[in-house]
């Protein structure tokens, strides 16, 4: 069963199986994630809860109890404001002068599953546990895996809460929209005198 869910893959299986050996399975549950319209922040978040067991009542911070995480459709991911310009991925080669960069866009287009791994990394405590909980992150960017043998079980993200507008950027928005229906106002009038004057003219 594991090899043809293996042999129907199409992608690097053997990226997608490296380090599976050295992860007690025993177990684990085998969380989904569907990265596609989600939030990067906001999906990292809930991935680094279930990689570190948070989500568990026997949560204890010397312990790698998290459960395995599989990302599917990582090319689908967005990001809020104008991260996708402006967020830059920076490092060292090590010589004099070679500090290189690389924008989000370009991060996506090249790699995008190295986006949520940093994101993911990045929010998880630095100790002996970060490399054990890195292997249990499995990220591909379509909806193909390989461990369509595993018994899996999708998670549920939960409903974004959009607070409320505030009353002072309330109020702007109510002014915003009245100046411009003043501005249409005074020029549908600036029209109709213009007509009436025509009219007037061609009648005389």
């Amino acid at each position: 069963m594991a090899s043809q869910a293996a042999s129907s893959f199409k992608g690097n299986i053997k990226k997608a199986l490296a380090g599976l050996r050295r992860i007690e399975l025993d177990g684990l549950r085998w969380r989904v994630f569907d990265a596609k319209d989600q939030v990067l922040g906001r999906l990292a978040s809930q991935i680094s809860t279930v990689i570190q067991g948070k989500d568990k009542p026997t949560y204890a911070p010397n312990r790698d109890d998290g459960d395995m995480c599989i990302v599917l459709n990582a090319k689908d991911l967005c990001v809020t404001g104008r991260k996708l310009t402006d967020k830059f991925y920076r490092w060292h080669t090590g010589y004099v002068g070679h500090l290189k960069e690389r924008s989000l866009k370009d991060q996506m287009a090249k790699d995008p599953t190295e986006v949520i791994r940093k994101a993911v990394l990045r929010m998880l405590p630095r100790n002996k546990l970060r490399d054990d909980r890195d292997r249990k992150l499995r990220i591909f960017a379509d909806g193909e895996h390989p461990f369509g043998d595993k018994p899996l079980e999708p998670y549920v993200m939960p409903p974004r809460t959009v607070r409320e507008m505030r009353p002072r950027a309330r109020r702007a928005m109510i002014r915003a929209q009245k100046k411009v229906e003043l501005q249409q106002q005074t020029a549908n009038d600036t029209r109709k005198g213009k007509r009436r004057e025509v009219k007037a003219e061609l009648s005389a």
